[in-house]
């Protein structure tokens, strides 16, 4: 659904180093020469901590870890049987996150979004779902006679597990909202139960499957 150092520049020498060929007289040398003071010994170079240096390195990298999770690609996996055939349950996926921040989701594309609120009890946990864009801001849908029409025309499911058996619509999608439905139509709750998805809700597309290893892949 998976979670340095700054050096010296090339010709730069480090505090305290002699360019070649050049001589330092040493403190005793410096010291016997007329109005000159005694140079210091030098600091010993505090050696690092390995332990604060291992905090640094993981909470470096918890951060990353965030960023990439909340604005890159997350892992997510199947909790049930409503994707199927497309997806079996336990199968775990990346969600990517970027395209949907320059281009609005298309028909067919599986997407992972927080469905409204009302279907969860008060304070209960609210699961994200997955389901498949099939409605799209401002047109027209219906499910009749096992077949969902868009303005009118019936679509060309070869993903579905078997066609709908019910009836719903037609109704407009509003604006900014989508019509999903689960590709095990008959035991998927999706839109034909609650309504349309806000595209705010939406997490991100499902893009590839990473497990099993048998089916690794890209997703149709």
């Amino acid at each position: 659904m998976a979670e340095n150092h700054p050096s010296l520049p090339p010709g730069s020498e480090a505090p305290g180093s002699e360019a070649p060929g050049s001589e330092t007289p040493s403190p005793e040398e410096t010291s016997n020469r007329p109005g000159s003071a005694a140079l210091p010994p030098a600091k010993a170079q505090a050696t690092a901590n390995p332990w604060i240096e291992a905090l640094q390195t993981v909470g470096l990298s918890v951060v990353l870890a965030l960023g990439i999770r909340h604005f890159v690609a997350e892992a997510r996996y199947i909790p049930s049987g409503s994707m199927e055939p497309t997806l079996q349950i336990n199968d775990r996926l990346v969600i990517e996150k970027i395209s949907y921040r320059f281009n609005p989701p298309v028909r067919e594309d599986i997407v992972v979004f927080w469905p409204p609120e009302n279907l969860f009890p008060a304070g209960g946990r609210r699961d994200a779902f997955i389901k498949r864009v099939i409605g799209l801001p401002g047109e027209s849908v219906e499910v009749k006679e096992g077949k969902v029409f868009v303005e009118g025309q019936a679509l060309e499911e070869d993903y579905i597990k078997a066609p709908p058996n019910y009836q719903w619509g037609p109704e407009i999608v509003p604006a900014d909202q989508y019509l999903v439905l689960g590709d095990n139509r008959n035991s998927s709750f999706d839109s034909h139960s609650w309504g349309f998805v806000p595209q705010d809700n939406i997490i991100g597309r499902a893009a590839v499957r990473f497990w099993p290893p048998q089916r690794l892949g890209g997703l149709d």
